[in-house]
C-alpha cells in the first residue's frame, strides 16, 4: 500500500530470492504489506465475531450461512465496476475513500452492537455495507502490486500478500473468539471486536495518506467514462482465453470450497457444540494452513506445476468436505483443516498470479475486478446453496453434496490450463511513428471508425498468413474492436482486406496505446507475410452521417412571398 515518500518505480536491481521473501527488502511493498496484515487481523476477528453473533441472534443454517453471502455478494455485484473505477482514478485517492467507508461501516455496527440494538436482518446489512467497500476496494489493492516490485517478483509478492492474510486468518479467528468469549455478554465482546477493525481500518488510511504514488501506465488520452471503461474490461475478458480459464478454475474451485467455510461455525456449535472459542481455533487452523502454504509456496512451484498445485488441492479438499461431514472429533478436525487451509491458499494464489500476469497494465484493475467478481461469486451462491440444503436437511448431507460436486466437475475443470507456456511481454509497444492526423474537421469522440488493412499474399503463404492473421484478431478485439474480419479479392486472391470497427477515433488512438511487445510480434508477423514493394496500405474511414441539405436564402425568400 503506502509507504515512505519513495520517488522511484520498483528497484528491478533486486533479484528474485530462493526463500520467497525478495519482496520484503523493497521498503515500499514492506509497508504496504504490514497496513494489510494489520487490517486482515481486524477482518477476521470481525468475521468470526460476526458470525458468533449471528448464532446468538437466530438458530437458522440459511441466515447464518448468508453472513458469507453478505461478504461475497457485494464483490459479485461491484468487482466490474471497481475494476474499471481503478484503472481510471487514482488508485491512491480511491483506496483512502473505501477504507473511510469501511471505517464508518464497522465503527456504527460497533455502537448499535454495544447498546444491544442489533438484529440478524440489521448485522447481514452491515455486514454487506462493509463488504461493499471491500469490494470497491479490493481491485486497487491489488492492482498496485505492479507499481511496488518488479515483474519478476509478482509470484513472490502474490505469496506473501497471501501470507498476510492467512497470517490474520490464523489469529484472527482465535483473538476473535477469544474476545467474545471474554465478557459475559456477546453484544459487548462482538461489539469490541468491531470497534478494533474499525481502528484498523484507520492505521491503513494514515499508511495511504503518507503515500507518494507515481503510476506505471497513463495515457496520453482523456480517460474513458466508466460505462466504456467496463465494456471494454468485458470485451478484453471475451477475447483473452488464457485470463478464462483462470476465471472458470477460480469459479469452480470457489463454488464448492464455499461449503466449509459457510457451515464451519454451524458444525462447531450444533455437531461439536463448541462456543465462540472454539470455532474460533477451527477457523484459525485454516488460516495457520494458509500461512505454512504461503511461505513454501515459492519451493513448491518450482518443482510442480500450477495444474499439479491445482488439483492434488481439489481433491484433497474433497476428503476435507467428506471429514466435516462425518468426523466429530476436534483434533482430526483441527489437523485436516490445517492442510485445507495450505490448499486454499496454493489453489487462490496460483490462480491469482495467472491473473495477473497473463493482463497488460492497461486493463490489469478490471482483470482483477472480473477475477474477483468470478472468485466471491462462487462463495456467494455456494454458501446460499449450501446454507438452504443444510437447513432442510443437515449439515452433513450439505458437505457431502458439496464434495461430490467437486469431484465430479473435477475432470471438467482439468481443461482450463493456466500458467503454460512462456509468459507474455506486456510491456508497452513505442511506436515508430506518430498515429495519422485527421484531414476532416471531426470531433475524437466521432465515429465508428472503420481501419481497413491491404496485403498482399502469395498463394502459397496464404496458409501461414490466415493463421497469423486470425492470431492478431484477438489483438484487435481484446484492444477495443467491435467487429473485425478478413476478405480475400475474389478476382485477385493474392489480395487480402483486414478490416476493423472502433467505436470511435478516440477509441482507436487508445488501442495504439495498448499495443504491447507480445501484440507487436503478432502484428510483426503478419506484416512479414505481404508481399509488395510498398507497405500494407491502411486507410481510416469515419462513418458518414446524413446532414441535411440547408435550404438557400433565396429560395425561403420565394417561398415567403408565395404565401397569402
Amino acid at each position: 500500500m503506502p509507504l515512505e515518500s519513495p520517488n522511484t518505480a520498483p528497484e528491478a536491481s533486486i533479484p528474485a530470492s530462493s526463500n520467497g521473501f525478495a519482496p520484503l527488502k523493497i521498503p515500499l511493498f514492506r509497508d504496504r504489506w504490514i497496513a494489510s496484515t494489520i487490517s486482515s487481523v481486524g477482518t477476521w476477528m470481525q468475521d468470526t465475531a460476526g458470525t458468533w453473533l449471528m448464532t446468538s441472534l437466530t438458530a437458522s443454517p440459511l441466515l447464518i450461512a448468508l453472513m458469507q453471502t453478505a461478504a461475497s455478494l457485494p464483490v459479485l455485484l461491484l468487482g466490474l465496476l471497481a475494476g474499471a473505477t481503478a484503472d481510471i482514478f487514482d488508485r491512491r485517492k480511491l483506496l483512502i475513500f473505501w477504507q473511510a467507508w469501511m471505517l464508518g461501516s464497522v465503527g456504527i455496527l460497533a455502537i448499535l452492537t454495544f447498546i444491544g440494538h442489533i438484529s440478524p436482518w440489521a448485522l447481514l446489512a452491515f455486514t454487506f455495507l462493509l463488504n461493499i467497500g471491500s469490494a470497491m476496494n479490493n481491485p486497487a489493492w491489488q492492482a498496485i502490486v505492479p507499481e511496488l516490485v518488479p515483474r519478476e517478483l509478482i509470484p513472490d509478492t502474490v505469496s506473501l500478500n497471501a501470507a498476510s492474510n492467512n497470517l490474520a486468518r490464523a489469529v484472527g479467528p482465535a483473538l476473535g473468539g477469544l474476545m467474545v468469549a471474554g465478557f459475559q455478554r456477546v453484544y459487548t465482546g462482538a461489539g469490541s471486536v468491531f470497534a478494533l477493525n474499525a481502528l484498523s481500518f484507520a492505521g491503513v488510511i494514515w499508511v495511504l495518506v503518507n503515500w507518494k504514488r507515481i503510476p506505471l501506465f497513463k495515457s496520453a488520452l482523456p480517460s474513458e467514462r466508466i460505462a466504456g471503461s467496463i465494456r471494454s474490461g468485458l470485451r478484453y475478458v471475451r477475447y483473452a482465453p488464457d485470463l478464462q480459464s483462470s476465471l472458470v478454475r477460480a469459479f469452480i474451485y470457489t463454488f464448492f470450497i464455499s461449503a466449509i467455510w459457510s457451515l464451519l461455525a454451524v458444525v462447531a456449535k450444533r455437531d461439536l457444540k463448541q462456543g465462540p472459542l472454539g470455532y474460533g481455533i477451527l477457523n484459525g487452523s485454516l488460516g495457520l494452513g494458509a500461512v505454512i502454504a504461503a511461505t513454501t509456496l515459492h519451493r513448491i512451484r518450482q518443482r510442480f506445476s500450477a495444474d499439479q498445485i491445482l488439483a492434488t488441492s481439489t481433491l484433497y479438499n474433497v476428503v476435507v468436505l467428506l471429514v466435516l461431514a462425518f468426523v466429530r472429533s476436534p483434533s482430526i478436525l483441527i489437523a485436516t483443516l490445517v492442510l485445507s487451509g495450505a490448499a486454499w491458499t496454493s489453489t487462490m494464489s496460483t490462480i491469482n498470479v495467472s491473473v495477473q500476469l497473463s493482463v497488460p497494465a492497461w486493463v490489469q484493475a478490471r482483470a482483477l475486478g472480473t477475477y474477483m467478481t468470478t472468485f466471491q461469486g462462487g462463495m456467494a451462491f455456494g454458501a446460499i446453496l449450501w446454507g438452504y440444503i443444510a437447513e432442510h436437511t443437515s449439515t452433513t448431507i450439505s458437505l457431502t453434496t458439496a464434495a461430490c460436486g467437486l469431484l465430479i466437475t473435477f475432470p471438467f475443470a482439468r481443461r482450463f490450463h493456466i500458467l503454460q507456456g512462456p509468459l507474455p511481454d506486456h510491456t508497452p509497444y513505442q511506436w515508430k511513428h506518430p498515429a495519422p492526423q485527421l484531414a476532416l474537421d471531426t470531433e475524437p469522440t466521432d465515429g465508428p471508425v472503420r481501419i481497413s488493412i491491404e496485403y498482399c499474399v502469395p498463394i502459397e503463404n496464404y496458409a501461414e498468413f490466415t493463421s497469423a492473421i486470425h492470431q492478431l484478431r484477438g489483438v484487435r478485439l481484446r484492444d477495443g474492436a467491435m467487429r473485425w474480419g478478413i476478405y480475400r479479392d475474389a478476382i485477385d486472391p493474392k489480395h487480402l482486406n483486414e478490416t476493423f470497427v472502433m467505436e470511435s477515433w478516440l477509441d482507436y488512438l487508445r488501442s495504439r496505446e495498448r499495443i504491447t511487445a507480445a501484440d507487436e510480434t503478432i502484428r510483426a508477423r503478419v506484416r512479414a507475410l505481404h508481399q509488395h514493394e510498398d507497405p500494407p496500405k491502411t486507410t481510416y474511414q469515419i462513418y458518414a452521417r446524413e446532414v441535411a441539405n440547408p435550404i438557400p436564402s433565396h429560395s425561403v425568400a420565394s417561398t415567403i412571398e408565395t404565401k397569402p
